[in-house]
């Protein structure tokens, strides 16, 4: 498969203080990358040098082939002050397509389309009209996914998609990223802390702790020191 991202002897940090180093690793069209490890590992750092917010200290973070940064979606973490956003359902969606519309200041009828497209995909296009803030944590999630998805062209970065979600709403966003994956070849890249969803749906695992502990495939994992001491810690389990 065709590479889309390239990180070489990557070093992450902010005010010259190094967080993570020895970054080696490589995303293809249609991976589902896991990035694990503890709080404080540098995760979020690593996630915003992929968006272009943090700059490398050193190394290389390169996209490959017809893959670019204005082809990336970006699910972040909610904070509460998001949580109450007094927008539309569909106002938030079509807030996606602003990569795609240039100078324009209006949102052409491609744009409202794909919007309402993706609304129809997340089993949202009923909540086009309600306000943002009175929706669940699950609804709220798929809204910002849908929005997500009107940027992505090729590549969705998630960064804890499920914090806060009940066990059927978890479920349900798991079930969603998959088969975007699956069935639309959209590659992700996702933060997680859910060893056993990281398992069930990844392709590839990084695990990292101020450097890199392991990079490889699911089943490489499984089977490696770092990963097995990980499982047997978090209680994490290769089933399901």
């Amino acid at each position: 498969m065709a590479m889309q991202l390239k990180c070489k002897n990557l070093i992450l940090g902010y005010d010259g203080t190094c967080i993570i180093q020895d970054l080696n690793f490589m995303v293809s069209n249609g991976d589902y990358l896991c990035i694990l490890g503890e709080n404080g590992s540098g995760k979020s750092t690593l996630m915003k040098a992929l968006l272009g917010l943090n700059p490398p200290m050193s190394g290389e973070i390169n996209f490959c082939g017809d893959t670019s940064k204005n082809q990336i979606g970006y699910l972040p973490q909610q904070t509460l002050v998001q949580k109450d956003f007094p927008a539309s359902v569909q106002e938030i969606v079509q807030s996606g397509c602003i990569s795609r519309c240039g100078l324009r200041f209006f949102y052409n009828k491609q744009e409202k389309q794909l919007a309402s497209d993706m609304m129809e995909k997340l089993e949202i296009k009923h909540l086009a009209k309600s306000c943002y803030r009175e929706l669940s944590g699950g609804q709220q999630q798929r809204v910002l996914l849908a929005r997500a998805l009107c940027s992505a062209r090729k590549m969705l970065l998630l960064d804890e998609p499920v914090t806060g979600l009940d066990a059927k709403a978890t479920h349900e966003m798991y079930e969603l990223i998959a088969n975007l994956n699956q069935k639309d070849n959209i590659t992700i890249i996702m933060i997680s802390h859910d060893i056993q969803a990281s398992i069930k749906y990844a392709s590839h695992i990084l695990h990292i702790g101020g450097k890199q502990l392991f990079y490889g495939s699911k089943t490489e994992y499984l089977t490696s020191k770092v990963g097995q001491a990980f499982l047997s810690v978090s209680g994490g389990g290769a089933n399901g």
